[in-house]
């Protein structure tokens, strides 16, 4: 097994010559990771879909597609531009996870749906049926449309919430009632039901810099493991009773693979950051992918004994602010950042043990919470197999496209 020695040797050989910043995908680990959640799949009567907001380039998620062959069904967008845009790269099959209320929206959909490619959308009001039908009734084309529900865990009456807030279908009967008014319209077409448990999905089991001690983590996770069966079992009993059928079913995410995997109303299951490893998966008990992205900076100064201080670094994750959003220094082994300075937009100092050397130039491996948000600071990846840089692939970013 490589230690963190020979690999940070390894990617400064690699990267040697490049301008600092940059990034890097390391394709050894990338393809582990996709052969370590295609390897789950099997057996498991499920289709896998990419999520491209956790990778947020088109040469890795073709990457991704021709190593996976078979088990994958599509894509995962995250916002209708951005499915446009995948839809023009050749893409198909796209299911863009969150609603939109705007027009303009809802016309890049129409459009790429009369051009005969598929492009489905989640939906939770009727005011985003009433956008979507205006915008596919001039075209003569039905959009698919797929039903957002929110299978956060509510105790008493509601007063008590724990998870996201999505959408405020959370009752079987609503979403059937929901996707009854769907299947009546001339312009929609029902396309299935999207049931994510981000509550489990993006909850850590043993992260030391969260607010919640492991045990209490695992003990909510249960208990919302429960509910999230419960109810998305009640909603396909709902629907066989209306005889309404589930196109697909889709629900899932990369910290909760085996529990989704597990659960039969589903047709398929999300993975994205599980391809490239961020940090924030490193403490899940169930599935644990290999570290596969990273940003490297130069050290450019050495303020005092024991400690070196590296531009820029300032690549914070969204979500409620925290340490566990930070960067942190991954290669050379046992770095860490100052509590007092964190990684700042200028420069970032860190601690440095005593058998770790490093010269001015040398250059620090981090990597970052979340795997797409990395892609947004830089233009391309360098594509590294063994010690060389095997081609590029560019990113949004660096393909000229910002979605928001």
């Amino acid at each position: 097994m490589e230690t963190r020695r020979a690999r940070y040797d390894r990617y400064r050989e690699a990267i040697a010559g490049e301008p600092l910043p940059t990034a890097l995908v390391d394709l050894d680990a990338l393809d582990a990771n996709v052969d370590a959640v295609v390897s789950r799949l099997h057996g498991s009567g499920k289709t896998l879909r990419i999520g491209t907001k956790s990778i947020r380039s088109v040469d890795l998620v073709r990457h991704i597609l021709r190593r996976a062959g078979p088990s994958f069904r599509g894509l995962l967008a995250y916002a209708p531009a951005e499915a446009r845009y995948l839809a023009a790269q050749g893409f198909d099959d796209i299911l863009v996870a969150y609603p939109t209320a705007q027009p303009a929206d809802a016309r890049l959909l129409a459009e790429a749906n009369h051009e005969g490619k598929r492009i489905s959308i989640t939906v939770e009001e009727p005011i985003h049926l009433t956008i979507l039908e205006a915008a596919a009734a001039p075209r003569g084309v039905r959009i698919p449309v797929v039903v957002d529900i929110d299978v956060s865990l509510r105790r008493l009456g509601g007063r008590v919430h724990l998870g996201v807030r999505r959408s405020p279908l959370h009752e079987a009967r609503d979403v059937a009632d929901f996707a009854e008014r769907i299947a009546s319209s001339p312009h929609l077409e029902f396309a299935g039901l999207l049931g994510y448990e981000a509550h489990i999905a993006g909850l850590p089991d043993r992260t030391p810099l969260g607010p919640l001690p492991p045990g209490a983590k695992r003990a909510m996770k249960r208990l919302a493991c429960a509910a999230v069966t419960t109810l998305r079992r009640e909603i396909t009993s709902e629907f066989e009773r209306r005889r309404l059928p589930i196109p697909l079913f889709n629900g899932g995410g990369t910290g909760s693979v085996a529990f989704s995997l597990g659960d039969a109303t589903l047709t398929e299951i999300t993975v994205g950051s599980g391809f490239l490893g961020s940090h924030l998966f490193d403490h899940y008990d169930d599935f644990r992918p290999e570290p596969a992205a990273f940003f490297a900076l130069q050290v450019t100064r050495r303020p005092a004994p024991g400690f070196v201080t590296c531009q820029g670094g300032g690549l914070i994750a969204s979500g409620a602010a925290g340490p566990d959003r930070l960067p942190i220094p991954w290669l050379p082994e046992c770095l860490s950042l100052l509590d007092l300075e964190g990684a700042g937009e200028v420069q970032t100092p860190l601690a440095v043990p005593p058998d770790v050397t490093l010269a001015l130039g040398d250059p620090v491996f981090f990597r970052h919470a979340k795997a797409g948000e990395l892609a947004t600071f830089f233009r391309d990846y360098l594509l590294v197999r063994g010690d060389h840089v095997e081609s590029r692939a560019l990113t949004y970013r660096g393909a000229g496209e910002c979605f928001h």
